[in-house]
């Protein structure tokens, strides 16, 4: 029986299973994506700045539709087997069918993402995005866009977080740097995009 949370939050529907996959499981998909993936570090605008992205990236896809956020277009290489592996796990749990995967790398706790929402044009209305976590723990936060509600949770190694509904037209989020010495950590984030 695979564990569930279910944050009881205002305007949000969010599903979080902190052992989707096994450690071991976990740990050898780190491995493979660490390896075989071609990361970048690309440049951003934010608040008018250019600035290099404190992390490292990569996009895959079912198709060739590039994804644009803080002014960067991507734009994606083919799945490999390791990421349809995965996706197909995430895909039966969410019963959504996702087209593209945004891979983050956090290299150690001097890498974060700001305060942000899922919430462009492509991903359509109402977006489903499930995030699934390999390598070292860290605390994501969210806070509501026009009530004084937060929330954090620890992303643990092989996680699944599932974000659907109207989150992301209410809710904020973010993976915050910390002064902990702590190693890398991989994200998955499946979206369908339009």
């Amino acid at each position: 029986m695979m564990n569930i949370e279910t944050p009881n939050l205002p305007d949000a529907e969010i599903l979080y299973f902190p052992d989707f996959f096994s450690e071991t499981e976990a740990d050898l998909y780190s491995e493979r994506i660490l390896k075989d993936t071609a990361w970048r570090q690309d440049k951003i605008k934010i608040f008018g700045k250019e600035m290099l992205q404190p992390r490292l990236t990569a996009l895959f896809a079912e198709n060739t539709k590039s994804y644009t956020y803080s002014g960067l277009t991507m734009h994606p290489e083919a799945f490999p087997e390791v990421l349809l592996e995965i996706k197909q796990a995430v895909e039966k749990v969410s019963e959504v069918r996702f087209t593209a995967c945004l891979l983050n790398l956090y290299r150690n706790g001097r890498d974060s993402m700001g305060w942000h929402a899922d919430d462009e044009k492509e991903l359509g209305r109402n977006p489903e995005i499930a995030s699934v976590s390999f390598g070292a723990e860290r605390i994501f936060h969210l806070k509501h866009k026009k009530k004084n509600a937060r929330f954090k949770l620890k992303l643990e190694n092989g996680s699944l977080l599932i974000m659907k509904g109207s989150t992301q037209h209410f809710w904020k989020h973010q993976l915050p740097k910390t002064k902990m010495e702590i190693g890398h950590r991989i994200n998955l984030t499946f979206r369908k995009i339009d």
